[in-house]
């Protein structure tokens, strides 16, 4: 979610240069961000505006802003375990403990010199898209359109209706309690330079 014509070619550049074939989708407020994630208006067809994987996240953008956006997601249960790694140019302290008390995954403040703001996309992607596991889709939150969906119907019926259990965590809609933060609340620090 960026409002700028530039930083949107810039974080392109970036994914094109660390190979990555993820599709990005860019919204330019907090309005469209909105109406994307509940696939309302120009957002309804889910095979051109698929459920996102990741979103990055600018802060300061016209109308709804970023931490705006940020609360609206964590606020409703189906987006609660939606990683969200707010990109933004500040480095203003108050406005990274407002993010990360509002339910942000990661903070990272572009870095200027292009190299390092690839290298920044390039951890971004391989942890978030690559490494990182998330919980498996449940009765809010459809697959994102990169995991193959199975021909078995009633297997993913079964998927949509009831929680996967197992011994060590009870319902998987547990892993996602305190806005998607698996420290339980505690505030976590990126783990990017």
């Amino acid at each position: 979610m960026e409002d700028n014509p530039e930083d949107v070619l810039l974080l392109r550049e970036a994914f094109r240069r660390n190979g990555f074939q993820f599709p990005l989708l860019v919204v330019s407020n907090g309005e469209q961000a909105v109406s994307y994630l509940k696939g309302e208006g120009d957002y309804s067809d889910r095979t051109q505006f698929p459920v996102p994987s990741l979103i990055l996240l600018d802060l300061k953008m016209p109308g709804m802003d970023g931490f705006q956006v940020l609360q609206w997601i964590r606020s409703h249960p189906e987006w609660r375990c939606l990683p969200v790694i707010v990109l933004t140019t500040s480095f203003y302290g108050p406005d990274v403990e407002r993010a990360y008390e509002l339910g942000a995954n990661s903070f990272l403040t572009k870095p200027v010199e292009f190299d390092q703001y690839v290298a920044s996309v390039r951890n971004i992607g391989e942890f978030w898209l690559s490494k990182n596991i998330m919980p498996e889709p449940g009765p809010f939150i459809p697959a994102p359109s990169w995991i193959s969906k199975s021909t078995d119907s009633e297997t993913q019926d079964q998927h949509r209706t009831a929680p996967e259990k197992d011994s060590k965590h009870g319902n998987r809609d547990k892993h996602c309690e305190n806005g998607g933060n698996p420290a339980g609340g505690k505030k976590l620090h990126s783990p990017w330079p």
